[in-house]
């Protein structure tokens, strides 16, 4: 579990800057006509440049450094030279950088072009949500209050949280205790102390929550076939306010 402070706190901060600027490079260089394999190499880069190590690269196998889902991928979509981003699309980022021993997490769900209008709330449903997710990360809240604030809002909205993958705590390894449920009842679960560092991801669906994986081992889609969208920063619990490494 990642309790942070210190020198240690500033060099998550600069991991989780290089995050925040390989995302942004690479959301300004998606459009329609990219390859999913050109957008890996955007991010790719610029982690590198910054001196650090992409942190999904090799990690269990994983074949790339940036995680690209479309559409009714969740997560883990593998980059590919094959697959071309269309009008219409929501195309999800998920990167992460390793540098001074501490590693940063960040995902971003972008509309290309003009999408369906359902397509448009689901993804500004996942960013309200995360945001409220982590309004309640505050010593003596519980990882219960996080979960249940996502939930409400998303379900709110008539989406589905996704159940199968969680958000978790981060720091010297990519993923550390504690598990961070995008779904749970307000003051359940271990309590949140002081400099715990977590990464909070809701992952929402149009349809059901129940997703698969495909044949590659990697790429996790819904079950039914509906759009999916995910948004993720990793943030520091401290007094009132958590401090977000990857804003």
């Amino acid at each position: 579990m990642g309790i942070v402070g210190g020198s240690d706190l500033e060099l998550m901060k600069e991991a989780g800057r290089i995050v925040r600027r390989a995302l942004d490079e690479m959301r300004a260089f998606i459009e329609p006509g990219v390859t999913t394999q050109e957008i890996n190499d955007v991010g790719k880069r610029i982690i590198e440049a910054e001196g650090a190590i992409p942190s999904f690269l090799g990690y269990n196998g994983f074949p790339a450094a940036i995680c690209v889902s479309i559409n009714n991928e969740v997560v883990h979509g593998i980059p590919s030279r094959n697959r071309v981003v269309m009008d219409g699309d929501i195309v999800s980022i998920d990167a992460g950088a390793f540098k001074n021993g501490f590693h940063g997490d960040a995902a971003d769900t972008v509309v290309v072009g003009l999408a369906d209008p359902r397509a448009m709330l689901l993804v500004r449903t996942v960013y309200e949500a995360r945001d409220k997710g982590i309004e309640v990360a505050r010593p003596g809240n519980t990882l219960g209050d996080i979960g249940s604030a996502i939930q409400n809002h998303v379900e709110a909205q008539g989406f589905s949280v996704v159940r199968a993958l969680v958000g978790h705590g981060i720091g010297r390894k990519l993923h550390e205790p504690p598990q961070v449920p995008n779904f749970g009842r307000a003051g359940r679960g271990m309590k949140l102390t002081e400099g715990l560092a977590i990464a909070i991801e809701p992952m929402i669906n149009i349809g059901g929550y129940r997703v698969r994986t495909l044949q590659d081992n990697w790429t996790v889609v819904t079950a039914d076939g509906s759009l999916s969208a995910h948004a993720e920063q990793s943030i520091v619990v401290q007094g009132d306010k958590p401090l977000i490494l990857t804003a």
